[in-house]
Parts: C-alpha cells; structure tokens; sequence
C-alpha cells in the first residue's frame, strides 16, 4: 500500500514538473514572439522575395517580367569584369579583417591589462568613433589621403617624395577607411576572450620556464581565437556588404558588390540583375564564414558555428 502510494506521488511529481516544463516553454515562445516576428517579417522576407526576384526577366520598357530565368546568374558569372568586382569585394573585406585583428589584439590586450580606471578612459576612446557618423569619418579620410592632403603635404615636405602619390580612391585607402570604421567590434570581441582567461595559467606556464613568446603562442593565443572568430565574423561581414565607404574612399574607380547592386537597382532600375548580384554577395559572404568556422573547428583550437 505504502509502495503504491509512493508511486502516485512520484507520478504527480512527475507531471506536474512536465506541466511546469511545457508552461516555461510557453513562456519563452511567447517572450520570442515579438522578435522572431520582427526577424522574420523584416529579414527573411525580404531575402526570400530578393530570391525570388533574381529569378525574374527584365525590360527596359516594361520592367519586371513574369517569366523565370537563369539571365542573371549565368550574365555575372560568365562576365571577367563582374568576377573582377566579386574578387575585389571578398579580398577587400579579408585584408580588411586581417589588419583589423593586427592592429586590435595589442590593443584589446593592454586593455584588460590596465586598471579599472584607466580601462574605462580606454574603453570609451575605442568606442569614440561609432558615436561619429560613417560618412563624416569617410570625408576625414579623403582630406588626409587626397593629393593636396595632409599625408602627401607631409611626404613632401620631408623630402620622401619627388610628387604626390595616388592614396585617394584605390583599395588601399578603402581598407583603411573600413579599419578604422570596423576597429571597435574586433577589438571589444578579442577583450571578451581575453578577460576569460586565468591569471594561474600564464603564471603556470611561466613557472614552469616558457618564455613570453612561448606563453602567448601556447596559452593566451588558443585561449583568445573565440573572440578573434566572434570579431572576424562581424568585421568581414560589415566590410564585405559595406556601402558608404567604398563608394566615398573608392570613387568608381573601385567598385565592389554593394555599389553593383545599388547601381542596378537605383539607377538602371533592373530590380532583377540587382537582386541577382545582391543575393550573390550574401551566398559569397556566408560561404566564406562557414570555410573560417571549418578552419577553425579542424584546428581544434577554436569555437564553430552550430
């Protein structure tokens, strides 16, 4: 009889923790409810319809066709100057993300290793320039780069150079410009894994005889690749989709995926072409991050995407 009861008692137990379950499952769907409609309705749409509409013939008279097509896809890879700005785009945004973590990781490391006071005034510098708009930053670049600017005034007056030197509209001053626009979100990312690691494994491994170097290549750089994914993910992302700096730091002369798209869409009004190449520097960029996470994850020192 006691055994029975206990029975019924572990049964009550166990569905009212399974109602309990169900009814927090509940909750955090109705919690996501509101984002996962915002998501979906301002995101997935519209890449959905982006799609769908690279599949769509054009004319010039008519607009939008009815009909379905390839036109689009085979018209940018079959062409040497479109594969041209494709390759441009993706290695703009790799130099981009590689001088970016250069440049970064001393600087998220001195951070974390200032005191609390000095670690905010730092903070708060790094962070200054989003409080900036792009296109001011991008206009500060061109009076610096440009041929009566201040980097060849300076060149020329210490003798470095006979004449100005083209800096202005290439891809080098656009990936300066997307450095420096980009800089923040690498550098908080690399501070977020390097406040994760433990003092006692540094001073472990110092203890046991390894060098500095040896202690940054063996501990604190495996422990820090999180964060250099994290950054690198965003940093590649923004800069291969980015729009504004490109079109003021690299002029027409330097034309990437996003100024193609804008150009077919806003000015030659074909919405389908434009979808197309849209779409193609979405898949581009996507499949890029997957090869990094494998890389990554092959490595076995670093985080993948799931």
């Amino acid at each position: 009889m006691q055994a029975e009861t206990a029975y019924q008692e572990q049964e009550l137990l166990f569905k009212q923790k399974k109602k309990n379950l169900s009814k927090k499952r509940i909750d955090y769907l109705l919690l996501l409810l509101p984002t996962l409609g915002i998501f979906i309705f301002f995101f997935l749409l519209p890449l959905f319809f982006l799609f769908i509409t690279g599949f769509k013939t054009f004319d010039a008279t008519s607009g939008i066709g009815n009909d379905w097509t390839l036109e689009n896809y085979t018209k940018f890879l079959s062409d040497p100057f479109y594969l041209g700005v494709l390759w441009r785009t993706v290695k703009i945004a790799l130099l981009t993300t590689l001088v970016a973590i250069v440049i970064s990781f001393p600087v998220a490391y001195q951070i974390t290793k200032a005191n609390r006071r000095i670690k905010n005034y730092l903070t708060l510098i790094v962070l200054s320039p989003l409080l900036i708009s792009m296109v001011i930053r991008c206009y500060g670049w061109v009076i610096l780069l440009s041929n009566n600017g201040v980097v060849n005034n300076a060149l020329l007056k210490f003798g470095w150079i006979d004449k100005p030197i083209t800096l202005l509209y290439t891809e080098f001053s656009v990936v300066i410009g997307m450095v420096h626009v980009l800089f923040p979100y690498m550098v908080l990312s690399i501070m977020g894994s390097l406040e994760r690691i433990d003092p006692s494994v540094i001073r472990a491994s110092q203890n046991l005889g390894a060098s500095p170097l040896r202690t940054f290549f063996s501990i604190v750089l495996p422990l820090t690749l999180p964060g250099i994914f994290a950054g690198s993910v965003m940093v590649f992302s923004l800069a291969i989709s980015s729009f504004v700096t490109p079109a003021i730091l690299g002029g027409p002369q330097v034309k990437v995926m996003s100024f193609l798209t804008y150009e077919q869409v806003a000015v030659m009004l074909n919405w389908p072409y434009g979808s197309a190449i849209g779409f193609l520097l979405i898949f581009i960029a996507t499949i890029t991050i997957i090869i990094y996470s494998k890389l990554l994850t092959a490595s076995k020192k670093g985080v993948a995407i799931q």
